[in-house]
């Protein structure tokens, strides 16, 4: 384990001699009994996972590996609720480049796989089957018993985990390709909001009878490139907005009640401020509590604060019209991170050299 320390905050990295493309906090149960899962990929073996590991400080810090659980493909999403509706097991989505989806309980108190499930994948009476190809992005739902996902073949879908793991599913729209899905995520228990190519948002409600009820088509580029969106995140107190982050190190507002107007907060070439604190991929983006406890009785109107990770390696915060802050600067690429729901002061990440990190904030860090 390294360790890096200073006034802002400290940072435990622990090496895996894997790649690390996706991580999660899983929420605790008691304050002893904290644990992270990560899509693990082992390139020299062709391999893919999901690894638990609990995580303590007390007497030093360490990352213990509790269980593993093997992919039939490369994971290329993992998603896991803020909190369970069963405290017992606790829930968590994967899904493959191979086109799967499945669903693993864990014991929050050992980390151990005790249960999986997962989609049927064979066509039926003639229905185009669940994905064809990779299965870009997914979100369970707050109480992890519905999710939804998107894919490279347009294709939206709803999952519904039902008692006694049965897995039954629903299709909301096909676009037969003419739309590639990259990112999704729920806003309430009907409505969710997918991105796709062109900086494409989309608002989904499966109480209208056409699913799709709103969308954005962005033109950041001007014609000279495509963008794409990597990942979306709705603050639960702010539904109608939407914060996206994609190509180029563009990161966008999209309000439902202004929708052709975006409200830009990153991005090279297309936001008109100079605030921009990278100029690659933004691979993912989260709405920051740990700094919005002054930001909630601020007008409907603002963005609240936004992480963001990145292909340059920055973790960073960023606020509607101020410079972003810095979290922590990389030789590599974060591939993903997470803010702990219960202790939003600690960060989970992902990183491109084999190695997860998890950051403490001790205090607010300074602007970049």
């Amino acid at each position: 384990m390294e360790i890096n320390s200073n006034s802002d905050n400290q940072l435990h990295r622990f090496p895996q001699f894997k790649a690390v493309d996706a991580v999660r906090w899983i929420p605790s149960i008691s304050a002893f009994d904290r644990h992270v899962v990560a899509a693990m990929h082992d390139p020299s073996a062709s391999t893919s996972s999901i690894d638990v590991h609990s995580f303590t400080t007390n007497p030093t810090p360490t990352l213990h590996l509790c269980s593993t659980w093997t992919a039939p493909s490369r994971i290329t999403s993992l998603s896991s609720p803020p909190h369970s509706a069963h405290a017992s097991l606790f829930p968590i989505a994967v899904s493959t480049f191979a086109g799967s989806l499945h669903f693993l309980f864990l014991d929050p108190i050992e980390g151990v796989v005790q249960s999986e499930a997962s989609v049927p994948m064979e066509k039926e009476n003639g229905v185009r089957g669940f994905h064809d190809g990779t299965v870009s992005a997914v979100d369970l739902q707050v109480g992890g018993r519905e999710c939804v996902t998107v894919g490279e073949d347009g294709r939206v879908n709803v999952v519904n985990i039902e008692q006694g793991g049965k897995v039954g599913w629903r299709r909301i729209d096909d676009s037969m390709g003419l739309v590639s899905y990259t990112a999704v995520k729920w806003g309430s228990p009907t409505e969710f909001a997918t991105g796709s190519l062109g900086f494409g948002i989309q608002l989904w409600d499966q109480r209208k009878p056409t699913g799709l009820v709103s969308q954005f088509k962005g033109d950041w580029g001007q014609g000279t490139a495509t963008g794409i969106v990597h990942s979306i995140d709705i603050h639960p107190s702010r539904k109608h907005i939407c914060v996206v982050g994609g190509s180029s190190g563009t990161v966008f507002a999209w309000d439902l009640r202004w929708q052709q107007q975006p409200i830009m907060l990153s991005g090279i070439g297309v936001c008109e401020s100079s605030y921009s604190p990278c100029e690659s991929e933004v691979w993912e983006v989260q709405c920051d509590s740990h700094v919005q406890s002054g930001f909630i009785s601020a007008p409907s109107t603002t963005i609240l604060p936004t992480m963001m990770c990145s292909e340059d390696g920055i973790l960073g915060v960023l606020r509607q019209g101020e410079e972003p802050i810095e979290i922590l600067a990389e030789n590599c690429a974060i591939n993903s991170f997470a803010i702990d729901p219960q202790n939003p002061s600690d960060i989970v990440c992902g990183l491109e050299w084999e190695s997860i990190a998890i950051l403490t904030r001790l205090r607010e860090s300074m602007p970049m």
